[in-house]
């Protein structure tokens, strides 16, 4: 399947102390760049979170979002851990009597040493452990977002190269009698200019050589291949993105080439509605991943 780089998902669930939420949005980039929002309590999570976005998105600017709204009067009472503080206060005094000069422990430093201060709250490895559940939920819906945009690309992207085909399939049997006019064209112009006496061998040999500098078969028969590669990787899906943007330049190289050795004004105005078409094509590459 093709994927898009654009995409939106979210999940939550509801707590007995509030709504936990995790929020993916993503636009183009040519690389894979993570931006992460996290709550304080949720810091421990970035590495995590990273891990599972690389391990399943390759490219594009993606930002997810981690929110924790408190239940309105659900806050949880808060209580000092008894036990702690006095192994804490023994330890302190414990130390000066080997230290004098040393300071016993302030207010502030007691409350905020790790445990200290107990609450009802739900433990924070929960909440935690359900962020990740639920990161894996929205990544779920966004890679299901993502594949149906880019299934829709992928149809652009088809259609577009069935009419590349059919206009280089349409000049294809011309090139014949383009390049015997071209030729009949440039003899009598030699003529012209060399007058009667001019050599006929000297003549034909120049008309043969620049009649191949105009022969643009080449290129139809590249712009074929192009196409047909381009069908392949569609079908191969995958993240398809840059390998389909190199195949953009090709075709676009073959288009100017087409039309910088036409002689003809049907291989012009097709050289022109290759490239219209290419672009349109180049614009859709740049969304997939």
């Amino acid at each position: 399947m093709i994927y898009s780089m654009t995409g939106y998902a979210s999940a939550q669930r509801e707590l007995e102390q509030g709504v936990l939420a995790v929020e993916l949005r993503a636009v183009n980039h040519r690389f894979l760049d993570a931006t992460l929002r996290l709550p304080e309590e949720f810091r421990a999570l970035e590495g995590a979170i990273r891990e599972k976005l690389a391990g399943r998105l390759s490219r594009g600017k993606v930002e997810c979002r981690v929110n924790f709204n408190a239940r309105a009067g659900g806050q949880s009472s808060l209580r000092l851990n008894n036990a702690l503080v006095a192994e804490l206060l023994r330890l302190s005094d414990e130390l000066r009597e080997h230290q004098p000069g040393a300071g016993e422990l302030k207010t502030g430093e007691l409350l905020r040493w790790p445990g200290v201060i107990e609450s009802d709250a739900l433990p924070i490895e929960q909440l935690q452990a359900t962020a990740l559940e639920l990161l894996d939920t929205a990544l779920d819906d966004f890679l299901a977002s993502r594949g149906r945009e880019g299934e829709k690309l992928a149809d652009i992207l088809r259609e577009r190269a069935s009419s590349m085909e059919d206009l280089v399939k349409g000049v294809q049997p011309l090139i014949p009698q383009i390049v015997a006019d071209y030729q009949a064209r440039l003899t009598q112009r030699l003529v012209d200019a060399l007058g009667a006496g001019a050599d006929d061998e000297r003549i034909r040999q120049e008309v043969v050589v620049f009649a191949q500098k105009v022969d643009i078969q080449e290129e139809i028969d590249r712009l074929l291949t192009h196409i047909t590669e381009l069908r392949r990787i569609l079908k191969a899906g995958g993240s398809a993105g840059k390998r389909l943007d190199f195949l953009m330049q090709e075709l676009n190289r073959e288009a100017n080439t087409l039309g910088s050795k036409s002689v003809s004004s049907e291989t012009s105005k097709v050289s022109m509605e290759l490239k219209v078409l290419i672009e349109q094509m180049r614009e859709q590459v740049q969304n997939i991943e």
